[in-house]
């Protein structure tokens, strides 16, 4: 299935999209954090600054620290210690020392403070021209690493290390993920084949059992609904078929003895002229109706699969011809002539069909021209060939020039699913009957038929057949 691997690259996407943003949005943070953390100058800068504007008084021997200076500890909470080189006492400091701060230090306490605290407090040394300033921080405002010192290879290999542990980093990651969701693929799979055999009629049943057996129960339950009402909509559709031959084998007893006695009434010569022309009306009209049950009656086999298909390597000018020569024999009045349009360096296109359905299709068509021209019209018929991008149609053209039909007309025959009209107008019924017919007929041999206004100022018909190749 294509929709599963599609849906783990997507997954899978996601996931290093969001690795890789979660990354660079954790360096921001930290960066911001730590420039937060210093505001100002470090420490060790204020230390050094502090020791060069301490300056020593001239009149009692003391050290006076500017106020500028002054204030910067005090708004640091800091305080701070003046301790003497060569006495290694403390010789100045703030007002604000702490009283367990020691007044006098040994070597070991200097390299000890500058490492690290003195009685918990941060300490960061600073040069002076008597001794060494000392500035002590609040226990709990900075953190101080005691002994900073890093392995030179290390340090050296630090970028290849940092790379090797992001790389890791990485695979475990994927590693969890895919082990973590290797069990909703699972049971998404069965439930993404389910969801596509739904349309395809077929039942459908999937376990109900994993992270998604409340949808995979709902499918059950669909495809068991849907298997359900195709069944009766095949119950119907048998019925329907099976109803429209009943009463289509009931109508022909009848229909043959009514057009059997108005045969022998129209040459009976006892009866007088205007008799003789009722009885070709009620002969004529029986006609019609005998057309329109063997019409009904193909449509709906046509329709239920039910008419076999002796499909054999035919010639659809040959076909279109013969059609156009029943018609033009039995036009006795003229009312109706054919013209055999068709381009005389084709003389040959195969096709591969049932040629007594052409024949009724190409039929349905002429008939067609004449039954919505009461007038009279000419009839065109042509056959020629169409190449598309993968595909090339034999097209058997039927057209006339006669009243037409409306946009709104076309429109509604190219758009309705079907032509068999509920109307009290027989032309209607017949119109969209024989229509039927033949969209029925070019689909079953895998064509189609288009319909539009003719350039001749009528009605066109397309028969559009697939070329025979084989």
């Amino acid at each position: 299935m294509k929709s599963i691997p599609k849906l783990i690259r997507r997954f899978l996407a996601i996931l290093l999209l969001s690795t890789i943003l979660l990354f660079f949005l954790n360096i921001i943070l930290l960066y911001m954090l730590a420039s937060g953390q210093t505001p100002g100058a470090s420490p060790w800068t204020t230390a050094l600054e502090i020791g060069n504007a301490l300056q020593k008084a001239e009149n009692n021997g003391g050290y006076i620290l500017p106020e500028e200076a002054s204030l910067e500890l005090t708004n640091e909470h800091a305080w701070g210690i003046l301790i003497d080189s060569d006495t290694r006492q403390v010789v100045w400091h703030t007002d604000n020392l702490p009283p367990e701060i020691p007044l006098k230090y040994t070597l070991s306490d200097i390299a000890s403070l500058t490492r690290g605290y003195i009685m918990d407090y941060p300490t960061f040394p600073g040069e002076s021209a008597d001794g060494l300033i000392v500035l002590g921080y609040p226990k709990d405002r900075y953190w101080k690493h005691m002994y900073p010192n890093w392995d030179y290879d290390f340090i050296a290999n630090l970028p290849k290390y940092t790379l090797n542990i992001l790389l890791m980093n990485t695979v475990l990651i994927f590693l969890i993920y895919i082990i973590a969701n290797l069990k909703l693929m699972r049971s998404v799979e069965p439930i993404t084949e389910g969801i596509q055999k739904l349309p395809t009629k077929k039942p459908v049943f999937i376990k109900e059992k994993g992270l998604l057996s409340e949808l995979a129960a709902n499918i059950n339950q669909t495809s068991e609904i849907l298997q359900s009402q195709n069944f009766q909509l095949k119950k119907k559709e048998c019925a329907r078929a099976n109803w429209i031959a009943g009463v289509s084998h009931d109508i022909r007893t009848p229909l043959s003895m009514v057009m059997g006695y108005a045969g022998q009434l129209k040459d009976d010569p006892c009866l007088t002229e205007d008799a003789r022309q009722k009885t070709s009306v009620i002969l004529r009209q029986s006609e019609r109706i005998r057309n329109l049950i063997n019409d009904l009656n193909l449509a709906s086999k046509l329709e239920y699969d039910m008419q076999p298909l002796c499909r054999t390597r035919e010639n659809a000018v040959a076909l279109a011809r013969a059609a156009a020569v029943d018609f033009i024999n039995m036009d006795i009045d003229g009312r109706y002539p054919v013209e055999w349009t068709t381009d005389t360096n084709i003389s040959d296109c195969p096709v591969y069909v049932d040629k007594n359905l052409i024949r009724r299709a190409v039929s349905n068509l002429i008939w067609n021209c004449i039954n919505h021209n009461a007038e009279g019209c000419t009839i065109y018929i042509s056959v020629l060939t169409e190449s598309g991008h993968n595909e090339c149609n034999c097209i058997i053209r039927v057209e006339d020039d006669g009243t037409g039909i409306s946009e709104k007309e076309l429109h509604r025959l190219n758009s309705l699913p079907h032509y068999m009209m509920c109307d009290s107008n027989i032309k209607e019924q017949r119109h969209g009957l024989g229509l039927l017919i033949v969209r029925q007929v070019a689909a079953s041999h895998g064509g189609s038929m288009i319909m539009r206004q003719s350039a001749y100022g009528g009605f066109e018909a397309d028969i559009l057949l697939p070329l025979y190749s084989g």
